[in-house]
């Protein structure tokens, strides 16, 4: 009788346990830890993508990002509580929601911190120097930085910069002021999409999702939008034709894949302008079948011509 008892009250509480689990794994937001491959894009740029000895070491440097990124998404989630609520999406996360308690999501923040920066510290000095400025940085963002317009969007972008930054160190590959400009400008042309979409949001529903918004406009956000993607295109054109780079890459090709590039933006700026579809590129990218295309033939063409220089097909 007893056992039986046992088991109904645990099948009770396995939905309540499993529901939980969700809920704590939400926290840490892993689907964002994709943003810290950035740190293996310096081994495929630099042609060393097959040296496995260095895969150890990076795989430990995206741990540790990981690990500090997730303690700042748990503090940015923690002071926009009740921002986070009025929000159609972001009121569904663990802590806007209820589904974590504040004390929990603060302990789990530390444990993450200090996990991150403890594997750094094994990693190597330099490689802790970035993580920390990374740190610092994301901190300033979270306790206001993130509220005076075109800086929220300069330190988001900084933020990849410093990834990629660290798995130079790690690797120890040097890499060009080229690759830094053109992360950089990616990563603002995402940011200035999200911030996009935020005023669209606002549009819809007459709520400020986030207090920088105050400062932007769609009008504006068009007219940034548009210069941030000529502005890529230009950077990265040059970059395939720099004297450096053909240098540095063992082959004068690379501009071949500038048709991907340009067919990607020119694809994006019709989705937003043309479709008036949401203009965060991540939901996009998600969902775009020729965005998704550009990109697969972009890494597949650089990867041939960066890795297979001899084949006869780019003569």
């Amino acid at each position: 009788m007893s056992t039986n008892g046992n088991t109904k009250v645990y099948l009770f509480l396995q939905p309540s346990l499993i529901h939980l689990s969700v809920a704590y794994i939400k926290l840490l937001r892993p689907k964002d830890w994709a943003k810290n491959l950035f740190l293996f894009i310096p081994l495929f740029f630099s042609g060393d993508l097959f040296r496995q000895e260095l895969y150890p070491m990076l795989l430990m440097g995206f741990l540790a990002f990981s690990f500090v990124a997730s303690s700042i998404y748990i503090l940015n989630d923690y002071r926009d509580i009740e921002d986070d609520k009025k929000h159609p999406v972001k009121s569904s996360r663990p802590l806007a929601s209820g589904a974590v308690s504040k004390s929990a999501a603060v302990i789990i923040g530390i444990l993450l911190l200090i996990a991150g920066f403890t594997i750094a510290y094994f990693i190597k000095d330099k490689f802790l120097f970035v993580l920390a400025i990374y740190f610092a940085l994301n901190l300033g963002y979270s306790f206001g930085l993130k509220t005076i317009p075109i800086l929220d969007i300069m330190i988001v972008a900084t933020g990849f910069v410093l990834r990629v930054k660290g798995g130079a160190v790690i690797a120890s590959i040097g890499i060009s002021e080229w690759l830094n400009i053109m992360v950089f400008l990616l990563a603002l042309f995402m940011a200035i999409g999200k911030r996009r979409d935020d005023v669209l949001l606002k549009l819809s529903s007459g709520t400020d999702m986030r207090k920088s918004v105050k400062g932007y406009n769609l009008e504006y956000l068009n007219v940034v939008l548009a210069l941030v993607c000529a502005v890529i295109v230009v950077a990265y054109f040059m970059y395939t034709m720099s004297p450096e780079v053909h240098e540095r890459m063992g082959t004068y090709r690379l501009y071949y894949t500038c048709l991907f590039v340009l067919g990607g933006i020119m694809r994006y700026l019709q989705i937003i302008f043309v479709q008036a579809s949401s203009g965060s590129p991540t939901k996009i990218l998600y969902r775009d079948r020729f965005i998704q295309a550009t990109i697969v033939l972009w890494v597949l063409s650089f990867y041939l011509i960066i890795y297979s220089k001899d084949l006869t097909i780019f003569e």
